[in-house]
């Protein structure tokens, strides 16, 4: 009787499954579609033996792939409990190649040969047409599907009301800038995407994760202000971000850097404790990226004066308080002014003139620098115009801030200066850092190669102290080395250093490129540079950092005492 029992209910549910508009899939324990009924044939536009014994990743975008699989194994190791019989929105692949939204209740058993999966599918396009834009916002992150900034923020004030202990981390990626300028913003938006499907399978299933920036996310680990407990999903998110992402062939790598905070410890209410985070979020990225730091009160006072400078420094800039001043350039043999560089000063109206030294750090990883980087730009352009017009063709050269190598703009910017001071090209120099050059080798040779093709000089600033190889040097389309004046401290007494500084000049002169030595200050390392072949210096010897006005005298009284050795020589 029970074997006819058994029969009876096979057959019923073998008819319901053929009459239900329903669709209902199964996989065996390979990931190999092995039942499917009629209903999600017709969703997925195949017919039952164009399914079976498929792949069931032949309805899932490729973009998808990596983190089915992924989860799939996790439930097949027991390790995602929380997956089955709760409905999940996710977006599926029609044999059009017709992508579409859809939900799914997954189930998971242990048949004759092992682990099976089966899943109640609906689609709910008109679901989500019905509910409409604004509804969605109003909770949910548009592009990835997890909770937005709103409601993750709700969902933390409800929390810290009821007085439950929680932890909270943000998340910032390391990376995802490249991706973006590299691939475009499609492939930055499908990888948050994919990200957005990663995440929630590292954490427990009481986890709450929102995007709630660009490349920020959030999480809330509640019934927990243990920070070991914290720091150890912090560990293992990192060890999650190990491995690459595939997205439609392409493979990418982007770490994380993550800022944690406790309640009730470290915040009140939801916003503080949400600021807190950041403080320590901030302190992972400034310390290099893909790191995991506590929140500590120090790192409050610390960012808040941090901000305060950039606040202050912003308001230097409307104002005028922003100056460049100009060290010459010198040929060691004659003594002429070939050139000067512009630095930049700060007419503080409390602590003084101050140099880069005491103010630059605050511009750390701020859009800040970019504007205050454009203003110098074009001030150089302005002064070298002016020095032009007066009768003094030298060189002026302006150091750029990281940002202003990387823009897309750069070449722009350049080339509107020249044109609105009528300045000759070759009367302008652009200062890189070798290590910021080779930091984004391509971009960087992209952005220097352009300036070059208009005119503009290049020069490699600091040169010595980085880890520029001869084929980057000969790659790159610099004109000027500038030896870095670590070396000439000890040049008269250390052999290494003159060994070195004589070399790098002869690299100079081999590549054809004009070598300064910088931070010349007594005539014994003039002489011993003169020596090695140096053709050029800049250093104290011959003038500290001045004012434009003061620049102008120093080279009128040059050029007149340059005039009267003429004349004498004349006489």
């Amino acid at each position: 009787m029970k074997v006819k029992s058994d029969r009876t209910l096979a057959l019923i549910a073998a008819k319901f499954a053929e009459a239900t508009r329903l669709s209902l899939i199964s996989i065996d324990n390979r990931g190999n579609i092995e039942f499917i009924n009629p209903a999600a044939c017709l969703l997925f536009g195949y017919t039952q033996a164009e399914m079976i014994g498929q792949p069931i990743t032949i309805i899932i975008p490729e973009r998808m792939r990596g983190a089915h699989t992924a989860g799939l194994q996790k439930a097949a190791e027991g390790n995602a409990p929380h997956l089955g019989g709760r409905p999940v929105e996710v977006f599926a692949l029609k044999k059009n190649g017709a992508e579409f939204p859809i939900e799914i209740t997954l189930s998971t058993w242990q048949g004759p040969r092992g682990f099976c999966a089966g899943a109640v599918i609906t689609d709910i396009s008109e679901r989500r047409k019905r509910e409409g834009r604004l509804l969605r916002m109003a909770s949910q992150d548009t592009l990835t599907g997890l909770l937005n900034r709103r409601q993750f923020t709700s969902l933390l004030s409800d929390a810290m009301t009821a007085g439950r202990p929680l932890s909270i981390l943000l998340l910032d990626l390391d990376g995802f800038k490249e991706v973006n300028d590299t691939h475009g913003h499609v492939v930055g938006d499908t990888l948050l995407q994919a990200i957005g499907v990663r995440l929630p399978y590292m954490l427990a299933e009481s986890a709450h994760v929102a995007r709630i920036g660009g490349d920020e996310f959030a999480i809330l680990l509640n019934d927990t202000d243990d920070p070991l407990k914290a720091h150890a999903q912090g560990q293992a998110i990192q060890e999650g971000f190990q491995k690459p992402f595939e997205l439609g062939g392409q493979v990418l790598e982007v770490g994380t850097s993550i800022g944690i905070a406790l309640a009730p410890a470290h915040g009140q209410e939801a916003d503080e404790l949400i600021a807190s985070a950041d403080f320590a979020l901030y302190r992972a990225k400034a310390d290099g990226g893909h790191g995991i730091r506590l929140y500590d009160p120090s790192m409050r006072s610390e960012t808040s004066a941090r901000r305060a400078l950039r606040d202050e420094l912003l308001q230097a800039l409307r104002q005028g308080e922003l100056e460049l001043f100009f060290q010459p350039q010198v040929h060691l043999i004659t003594g002429r002014t070939i050139g000067v560089e512009g630095l930049l000063r700060w007419h503080h109206p409390r602590r003084g003139l101050l140099s880069p030294a005491a103010f630059l750090p605050a511009l750390d990883q701020s859009a800040l620098a970019l504007e205050i980087g454009w203003w110098t730009l074009d001030e150089a352009t302005k002064r070298a115009s002016e020095l032009q017009r007066s009768g003094h063709d030298i060189r002026v050269g302006v150091n750029l801030f990281p940002g202003q190598l990387r823009a897309p703009n750069l070449i722009h910017k350049v080339a509107n200066a020249l044109q609105r001071h009528s300045l000759r090209p070759d009367l302008l120099e652009l200062e890189v850092t070798e290590t910021i050059a080779l930091a984004d080798n391509d971009r960087s040779y992209e952005a220097m190669k352009a300036v070059r093709k208009i005119g503009v000089g290049i020069a490699f600033d600091d040169f010595g102290t980085g880890y520029a190889s001869l084929s980057s040097l000969q790659r790159y389309p610099i004109t000027t080395l500038k030896i870095d004046r670590g070396f000439l401290g000890n040049i008269d007494s250390r052999t290494s250093d003159a060994a070195i500084t004589r070399a790098l000049i002869g690299l100079g002169h081999d590549m054809g490129l004009e070598t300064i030595a910088e931070g010349i200050e007594t005539k014994e390392q003039e002489k011993s540079l003169i020596a090695l072949g140096c053709p050029c210096g800049q250093g104290y010897l011959y003038g500290k950092p001045m004012p434009f006005p003061s620049l102008v005298e120093q080279l009128e009284t040059e050029r007149s005492a340059m005039s009267g050795d003429h004349a004498v020589l004349a006489g």
